[in-house]
């Protein structure tokens, strides 16, 4: 189930960043630190098949991009894979991560379809060398409890962790904390980092962490102290976005967001700050929900989207 389908797209006011010098792209980047930027090209409204990302990648500077293991399933013979893997490591590009192939946030019946087909889609992962799952749990529902809800969670995550783990791949877990969305169906439910630790908690599995998002993050009210209360294995995942200038912390909406340093709203030093002090080492990425740059040619975004991610990186001195 795609977020886009729950929340609608609207644009951003964060274009200016098109005026920093193109030149300046790469510049000055620190070669110690551990993370890596990634390229998952749907998220900023770029149109890629897997081979495509990768030239984009490697063009642009990004250093991980998403495995696509869908089209790799369908349409990769054994040879065509190797040679993609090939250029992969003769540039240094690693995977970022994938969305949950299993529905399940509905039914049993679909729940169990799903999670049939799920050991051999971690099976072609395997093959690719990717690590990484991703998906987000939602912050009420209508009919089940807190605890009926956190219940059929763990449960259902934990048996998809179980398959994740046997192929050596890890589950991200992302908490959506805006208000609306807390308050959107009868029953709220997980919407902070000490609720997220808690389902975790509950799915007992060591493959299981955050998918942590700057934007949910300060929706939340979290803090830098709560991002040094993880360990680096902790999280999966890290999504860096700004906030609209033109709503409070409790009205912010999921799917109107900004390019991170866009507006200032987010504090996003003390949030690169706090993944900096715990040597996180995954991939961080933008997920704006941005209609403006979605509407860009492929090139223009991948050039404004990266130079986003470097003025944030500044922040930290990276």
């Amino acid at each position: 189930m795609n977020r886009r389908k729950f929340i609608q797209n609207t644009s951003i006011a964060s274009m200016g960043l098109a005026s920093m010098p193109f030149s300046n792209l790469y510049a000055n980047q620190d070669p110690s630190r551990k993370f890596k930027i990634s390229l998952n090209p749907g998220i900023i409204g770029v149109k890629a098949n897997f081979s495509q990302t990768l030239d984009y990648a490697i063009q642009y500077g990004y250093e991980a991009i998403s495995p696509f293991t869908q089209e790799v399933m369908e349409n990769y013979s054994a040879g065509l894979l190797n040679e993609i893997l090939a250029k992969m490591k003769s540039h240094n590009i690693s995977y970022d991560s994938i969305n949950i192939p299993v529905e399940y946030r509905r039914d049993k019946i679909r729940f169990h379809d799903d999670f049939k087909k799920l050991r051999v889609f971690c099976e072609a992962m395997e093959k690719q060398g990717a690590t990484r799952i991703n998906t987000w749990i939602f912050s009420s529902h209508a009919e089940l409890t807190y605890n009926e809800n956190m219940k059929e969670h763990a449960y259902r995550l934990g048996e998809c962790a179980k398959v994740m783990k046997d192929h050596g791949i890890m589950l991200g877990l992302e908490y959506l904390g805006t208000r609306p969305l807390v308050v959107g169906a009868r029953y709220p439910f997980i919407s902070t980092m000490k609720e997220g630790k808690e389902l975790i908690g509950e799915i007992g599995q060591s493959n299981v962490g955050f998918v942590l998002d700057s934007f949910h993050w300060y929706c939340a009210a979290d803090t830098l102290e709560d991002i040094r209360s993880l360990k680096p294995e902790d999280i999966i995942v890290v999504d860096i976005n700004d906030a609209r200038a033109d709503f409070t912390r409790e009205t912010q909406v999921d799917g109107k967001r900004e390019l991170p340093m866009a507006t200032g709203v987010i504090p996003i030093k003390e949030f690169m700050q706090g993944i900096v002090d715990i040597g996180y080492s995954g991939p961080v990425r933008t997920e704006p929900f941005n209609q403006a740059l979605n509407d860009l040619e492929n090139e223009e975004a991948l050039r404004v989207n990266m130079e986003a991610i470097k003025k944030t990186l500044g922040t930290v001195g990276l």
